[in-house]
């Protein structure tokens, strides 16, 4: 298997471990015969694993195919592997983000490992050429947005 297949696979596990641990350590506050309790997720760090949860799975379809139409292509292997690799590293960096309540770092991640993803996608049908394209855009996209969205927290809440 190769190193992209392979972050397949870490993204999909991240995915549910993400919420996985949430449950066993709330201890009886969890009760398994309703799991989908929303009572249980009104705390804060639980609501925000929740989220990142479901953030996974609206993710990785695209992240699939991206992988998997580069591979079917015979895109260049390297260049899938290391792009896939930087998706989930950023992927894994978000979700640690979004359980420390830092909401403007994770925005900045996802949309860099959205241009990560782009990359892969592009490299499909353009080669490395659209790949870079892609992904600089991309990151250049989630570095402009920082100030943005720094601005918009600090604004004093109505």
């Amino acid at each position: 298997m190769t190193i992209a297949e392979w972050c397949l696979f870490g993204a999909v596990m991240l995915t549910y471990l993400t919420l996985a641990p949430v449950k066993p350590l709330a201890g009886r506050e969890f009760d398994n015969a309703d799991p989908r309790n929303p009572a249980f997720y009104e705390d804060p760090l639980r609501k925000r694993a929740l989220g990142a949860h479901a953030n996974g799975f609206e993710t990785f379809p695209f992240f699939a195919a991206a992988v998997l139409l580069a591979e079917f292509r015979q895109a260049p292997q390297n260049w899938t592997d290391w792009l896939a690799l930087a998706f989930l590293l950023t992927r894994l960096a978000f979700v640690f983000a979004y359980l420390a309540n830092r909401p403007t770092l994770r925005t900045m991640l996802w949309n860099t490992a959205m241009a990560f993803n782009l990359g892969i996608f592009f490299l499909a049908g353009f080669g490395v050429k659209g790949a870079l394209i892609a992904t600089l855009i991309g990151i250049g996209f989630a570095i402009a947005l920082w100030p943005l969205l720094t601005m918009l927290q600090a604004r004093p809440a109505k």
